[in-house]
């Protein structure tokens, strides 16, 4: 046999043998407890209503949401990101049913921490975009355009009313400029030094949104490229990276996850603060829509989307597929 180089002593398949083999000298391992699940509950109905655009997932009521954050607590599931969603007739130009204790979110922060206690780290969405009737991230100006300071301020009351709720951990997700620190403070000073800021610290305007905006029944009128950051950048992830952790981050996300794999990998290795990242919708609807046309084995696949998500340096993934795949997980 002809030698080239360490070849045939050295060969990489040997470690690939067998599953037993392949498992023990796995570089990347998914747990459960990486697994946040996000949610939706809607306010007026009775009964869940299903999600076209992302099979398997609907928009819960309050009994149904209960019944899936102990779900998700029974499978080891480590938190769960709660989106409310109003009325429409309750939205207006500030989204004021963001702010209202006994708003969608409110109320469902405090049905779900009541159910499950400390026992699933509660997270909820720190944005306006599912309140207003414009369906952007903030308040507008009298020309159209996003005020990002007069933004801040509602922020800060939105951080008091969900910290006042029961929420764990706050989520900024506007990607206005200050955000991460005008929460902080407005935490601080409500006297929820505890609750801690996932920031979404890198959040593109992404395409793969489109099946969010059914769930959250969004009001968008035209894009929000203005605030979100342009596909193209990458060094621009790492300001943002920069200021969200001087105005006191305790956590920082990369979302969409798995179109930005090389973002993610540059934040994870640039911090010493947890990563997260956000598997989004259409990331989802992607797989299961092939999937259900035979094209691609959908367990296969899901579990695959999440190991690169995990090697690329998320300590943290959210994932529709949460639940399930912790269930999958606990039983291999």
């Amino acid at each position: 046999m002809t030698v080239y180089g360490n070849f045939p002593g050295s060969r990489p398949r040997r470690l690939r043998t067998t599953p037993t083999m392949r498992r023990m000298v796995a570089e990347t391992r998914l747990d459960p407890a990486n697994l946040i699940l996000p949610a939706f509950v809607r306010e007026g109905i009775d009964a869940p209503v299903a999600i076209a655009a992302m099979p398997g997932v609907q928009q819960h009521t309050l009994d149904t949401l209960r019944k899936a954050a102990v779900e998700a607590v029974s499978a080891g599931v480590s938190g769960i990101m709660l989106f409310g969603v109003p009325e429409d007739e309750k939205k207006d130009a500030r989204g004021t049913a963001g702010t209202d204790p006994d708003g969608i979110l409110q109320v469902a922060l405090r049905a779900v921490r009541q159910e499950v206690g400390d026992d699933l780290v509660i997270m909820s969405d720190l944005c306006l975009d599912e309140y207003t009737d414009h369906g952007h991230c903030g308040v507008l100006t009298g020309d159209g355009r996003i005020d990002n300071d007069a933004t801040l301020e509602r922020y800060a009351e939105m951080a008091q009313v969900q910290a006042d709720a029961g929420a764990h951990v706050v989520g900024p997700s506007g990607m206005m400029d200050g955000q991460v620190g005008v929460v902080r403070d407005a935490l601080d000073q409500t006297g929820h030094e505890d609750v801690s800021i996932l920031a979404y610290t890198v959040k593109y305007s992404s395409a793969f949104y489109g099946p969010f905006r059914e769930a959250v029944g969004s009001s968008l009128m035209g894009d929000r490229k203005t605030y979100q950051q342009d596909p193209a950048n990458a060094r621009e992830s790492l300001r943002e990276l920069a200021l969200d952790l001087e105005e006191g981050a305790d956590m920082v996300m990369v979302k969409p996850a798995g179109p930005y794999l090389d973002i993610l990998a540059k934040v994870a290795d640039s911090v010493d603060v947890p990563v997260a990242a956000y598997q989004i919708s259409g990331e989802y609807s992607m797989i299961e829509a092939a999937a259900e046309k035979g094209w691609i084995d959908r367990e296969a696949a899901i579990l695959e989307s999440l190991t690169g998500i995990r090697r690329a340096g998320a300590q943290m993934i959210l994932t529709y597929w949460a639940t399930e795949v912790a269930q999958r997980l606990g039983r291999a």
